[in-house]
């Protein structure tokens, strides 16, 4: 259970830095160029990786229904969208921006499901979340 904890939190990590990285970037260009180049070297990485370990196409790719390759454009808007934000904003409002709408829409998704099993502590959490958000705002 620990591998799981500790990949998750090197995933948050490399997040992170990639949205600085990236924040930079958008500074001396634009976050849509920043993207841009995000999205080329992630690809020729990607596609190096898997072209050496094989599965570059999934197993029923063509059966897939068109909403499944949506999370490529949504990939896209997401790096565009913290590029130019960590720019203006910060890293750590930033994360805890990203965090709070992924919890708030993950508590929509749960419900819209019909998973409503510990929607308080759920709620509790996207509180704490959102006050911790406007804490660090009302410190600068």
């Amino acid at each position: 259970m620990l591998q799981p904890i500790l990949f998750a939190l090197l995933g948050g990590t490399l997040v992170s830095v990639s949205r600085a990285i990236n924040g930079r970037l958008s500074l001396a260009t634009s976050a849509m160029s920043a993207s841009f180049w995000n999205h080329l070297v992630g690809f020729l990485f990607l596609s190096a990786v898997a072209l050496l370990w094989g599965g570059l196409m999934p197993g029923g790719w063509p059966d897939a229904p068109v909403t499944a390759w949506f999370g490529g454009t949504i990939g896209v808007l997401f790096v565009a969208s913290g590029s130019w934000l960590v720019a203006r904003i910060g890293a750590t409002l930033t994360a805890m921006l990203v965090i709070a709408g992924q919890m708030v829409s993950g508590v929509a998704l749960d419900l819209a499901l019909g998973q409503s099993d510990g929607l308080l502590p759920k709620a509790a959490g996207v509180a704490l979340i959102l006050a911790g958000m406007v804490l660090a705002r009302r410190s600068r």
